[in-house]
């Protein structure tokens, strides 16, 4: 980075150059400093910007990591009530069952 500023900026004259080309390139210097410190600048500016973006992403990320753990949460709870569920549908076929055998019996005792 050093050695590019020092590419940029032009040397001054020798003392034994005329004095009217001095100022000349004097402003010559001042300007491509400028215009040097502008690109500096812009540069600063879209690293911030990028660091912003980077910090929007990386909080992105932390709220659907969260949002995942919420939803295996809620995952792990829906699959205990299915397999609840289950459980009791079987229980209350084998009570039908063994009702309706009981009722068969009777029927057929009565015949």
């Amino acid at each position: 980075m050093v050695a590019q500023r020092a590419s940029v900026i032009t040397p001054l004259p020798e003392r034994d150059s005329a004095p009217a080309a001095v100022p000349s390139s004097l402003d010559t210097a001042v300007k491509r400093l400028a215009l040097a410190l502008d690109a500096l600048d812009a540069a600063v500016e879209r690293r911030r910007d990028a660091d912003r973006n980077e910090e929007t992403l990386a909080q992105q990320l932390h709220d659907l990591g969260v949002d995942r753990t919420r939803l295996a949460s809620a995952l792990d709870g829906e699959a205990a009530r299915t397999r609840k569920l289950e459980d009791t549908n079987r229980e209350i076929a084998r009570r039908l069952d063994a009702a309706l055998a009981s009722i068969q019996t009777v029927l057929d005792t009565h015949e």
